[in-house]
């Protein structure tokens, strides 16, 4: 099974990536996760955040794996316990299908993107810079893939 971090935004400070890669490597083939990363809308003085999300929709939408079961990132969406990420992420892993977590630009995902989800992740009440979510999801994904496997990495009571 492959997750795919679908996301906006190609040239981030290198801690970003270097962040994602160290928890992407350490999960094993059967849970590998892949960043597919979109360029974000051109912002200026013409335009406005509803045509930048649409702009950045089209790209994201254009990005996702065939037949891949569509998680959207989004504020409003459920808050998952790293218990229930786990039950997903075995769930996934069960059904043998791909899974792309999509991340919004500055602005979010427009509502075309959110329709096109099957569920949606709200990863916490604050406001997350759109670069941090991929170490967030990534770290979120290995947490869930070692509390599967009793590996102890993660302790939790």
């Amino acid at each position: 099974m492959n997750i795919y971090v679908v996301t906006v935004g190609q040239r981030l400070p290198s801690w970003i990536g270097e962040g994602y890669r160290d928890y992407a490597r350490r999960l094993p083939q059967q849970c590998s996760l892949h960043l597919v990363e979109v360029a974000t809308a051109r912002r200026g003085k013409s335009g406005n955040p509803a045509q930048w999300q649409q702009d950045e929709c089209r790209r994201l939408l254009a990005a996702i794996p065939a037949n891949s079961q569509v998680i959207a990132c989004d504020e409003h969406g459920e808050p998952w316990t790293t218990e229930e990420v786990a039950k997903y992420l075995q769930t996934w892993m069960n059904e043998g299908r791909d899974v792309a977590l999509l991340v919004g630009g500055p602005d979010g995902l427009a509502p075309l993107c959110l329709e096109r989800a099957t569920r949606k992740w709200a990863l916490s009440a604050l406001t997350l810079p759109h670069g941090l979510v991929r170490v967030i999801l990534a770290e979120q994904i290995y947490r869930a893939f070692s509390l599967l496997n009793h590996h102890p990495y993660h302790r939790a009571s």
